[in-house]
């Protein structure tokens, strides 16, 4: 590799070479969904973002054990210490057992990551299951001196912390700022500064989601989960924590806090936020009426679209804006992605058609290659690797229009290139590949079956030229007592 990996850190605020804590094992956390919806558009931008750098990770060799949460409990609403837990309130409108909401939403997320080619995460945690470590965390840090308990729940001591550490390094906030801009909520008498936040609430007599703890039965508080099993998992100290940028402040900032106050030292090595998404300029959301989930966008039924979009295409347009950078969303833009996406694997299928020789061709295509590898190096610039795929693009097309020729050897190379880049790191499936392989198998069974009419008839020559004809093409025959089979080899 000619140059190293540089990411973002928004800790330092800098590009900073990627150098792995445990070489060549690299410990990455992404915080994940609270399950107690269907997933939409701002779901889906931090999983593939991470999914890219997941999968680049491993192409450059590391073994990468990626840990993504799910928040099952303790989230309440507008993301502060009182209220409703989201995934409560929807059990008592639905009427189901909470974990009956987890299940079902989880699966949906699940299911819409799939279709959009998201790898599975190493290990999925969920915050209900890791009760006890929490308890554990708050009680260290009650021992520290830098958490107090009120009539049953448990807060931070952001004052007291902030007499040695930096609360707000993260973020760039300061103490004095933050108690200026706080807002005054229900409950707030309880603490002794508005900006202390929950490690532990005290269940209200019909709160559904309780445990018992040392300060009586309740829950623990939203940000505690992710220290806890982040650190469980990859260790005190692990390489990558990831999320959007509307994590930043406060929950990554109180993680940061939780995890010096307990273990003594900062967890996380390089903190990566992707940016969050606009649609028509606005930021999305319910009170806007610019909610758009992921199956709203598959299907087209949304006021907004005009037509169901491809998930694959959902995703080639995430990756056409650097992770850092505001996404705008609309309809046309998702057309253009649509349209620029069928272009590049139109390319690729051109490819194969192009007639070929043996002299080697003026073109230099290592270029694209270093160029690809350099803009991914460069805090993961996925907009720079479709540029230059698309300058191949107009290569591929130009040679099969005017019905030139290109070497076997820089046919390859490209289709190399398709693979490593475009499918392997990218992610991006051609669109029909599941129809094509469904008829793949349609034809072959049309074969096969006339194989064994051949056969039936004593006409050898035929079955053998079937067979052999098949195998030319990468398709293995084997005859078994129940039947022929066939695999791709």
């Amino acid at each position: 590799m000619e140059h190293p990996l540089f990411i973002y850190n928004t800790l330092t605020k800098k590009l900073e070479q990627f150098i792995p804590l445990h070489s060549p094992f690299v410990g990455l956390y992404v915080c994940g969904p609270t399950v107690y919806g269907d997933p939409h558009l701002g779901h889906a931008r931090p999983a593939v973002i991470f999914d890219v750098l997941y999968r680049y990770l491993t192409h450059l060799g590391y073994k990468v054990r990626y840990v993504r949460n799910i928040t099952d409990v303790g989230h309440l609403e507008n993301d502060a210490d009182h209220g409703e837990d989201k995934i409560a309130k929807k059990a008592r409108l639905e009427q189901l057992e909470p974990m009956e909401v987890v299940q079902y939403y989880t699966d949906r997320y699940h299911y819409f990551m799939d279709k959009m080619s998201v790898k599975r995460p190493s290990i999925e945690p969920r915050a209900s299951g890791h009760i006890l470590e929490q308890q554990e965390w708050v009680q260290r840090i009650i021992e520290k001196g830098l958490a107090y308990e009120v009539n049953g729940s448990v807060y931070f001591d952001v004052e007291k912390y902030s007499k040695k550490h930096h609360y707000g390094k993260l973020s760039g906030r300061k103490l004095e700022d933050l108690y200026a801009t706080t807002r005054e909520l229900e409950g707030q008498e309880e603490k002794r500064n508005p900006y202390d936040f929950a490690l532990w609430k005290k269940a209200a007599p019909e709160h559904i989601m309780r445990w018992r703890s040392p300060w009586g039965e309740g829950f623990p508080g939203w940000h505690l989960e992710c220290s806890v099993m982040s650190t469980k998992y990859l260790g005190e100290v692990f390489d990558i924590h990831g999320g959007g940028m509307d994590l930043l402040f406060p929950h990554h900032e109180c993680e940061i806090a939780q995890s010096v106050a307990t273990i003594g030292k900062d967890s996380v090595r390089y903190w990566m936020h992707n940016n969050l998404i606009t649609i028509n300029g606005q930021k999305m959301g319910k009170s806007l009426g610019n909610f758009i989930t992921l199956d709203e966008l598959f299907s087209g039924n949304n006021k907004l679209l005009t037509k169901a979009f491809h998930p694959v295409v959902v995703r080639f347009f995430i990756l056409q804006a650097q992770y850092r950078s505001t996404l705008d969303f609309s309809n046309d833009a998702l057309i253009a992605a649509e349209k620029g996406y069928l272009r590049l694997m139109e390319a690729y299928t051109n490819l194969q058609k192009i007639k070929t020789s043996d002299n080697d061709s003026p073109i230099n295509f290592q270029t694209f290659e270093k160029n690809c590898y350099a803009a991914l190096n460069d805090d993961l610039n996925t907009p720079i690797v479709l540029a230059q795929f698309f300058e191949l693009v107009k290569i591929i097309n130009s040679a099969y229009q005017q019905n030139e020729v290109l070497s076997k050897k820089d046919i390859e190379y490209i289709k190399n290139l398709y693979h490593i880049f475009i499918f392997e790191i990218l992610g991006l499936e051609p669109i029909n590949k599941e129809a094509n392989n469904e008829l793949l198998e349609k034809v072959i069974d049309i074969l096969l079956n006339e194989r064994i009419i051949a056969k039936e008839k004593k006409d050898y020559e035929t079955s053998d030229r079937i067979r052999q004809k098949l195998n030319s093409i990468g398709i293995e025959i084997k005859d078994t007592k129940n039947g022929t089979e066939w695999k791709i080899s």
